[in-house]
């Protein structure tokens, strides 16, 4: 039973990390990359996945609310994540840099 114990652990930590990480990348996507992809929102992914991770957190991995946040982190990753990742940019929020100018980067005039 200990050897089944220590699988159930590192499984159980495997699920926490990819939660964690869909969280992340949920995280540094741009808000309209969301509504360009016709993904829901931010905020919603943001509260599913956080909520997600939260009960990886707490929760045993045999019990019924870890799985639904399995459920709901492979739905991001298998179909919101590429679709954000297929937009111009990859949805990643961008600091434009200090020659950037209104109609974009300033070069000089070249």
């Amino acid at each position: 039973m200990q050897g089944f114990a220590g699988f159930m652990w590192l499984l159980s930590i495997a699920l926490m990390i990819f939660s964690g990480f869909a969280l992340f990348d949920a995280a540094v996507r741009r808000e309209d990359a969301y509504r360009a992809a016709d993904k829901k929102t931010k905020p919603f992914w943001m509260i599913i996945l956080g909520l997600a991770f939260v009960v990886n957190l707490l929760f045993p991995i045999l019990s019924f609310l870890p799985i639904i946040g399995l459920i709901a982190t492979i739905v991001y990753m298998v179909d919101v994540r590429p679709a954000i990742r297929a937009l111009p940019g990859g949805g990643r929020s961008r600091r434009g840099s200090s020659s950037d100018g209104p109609y974009g980067p300033w070069n000089g005039g070249r």
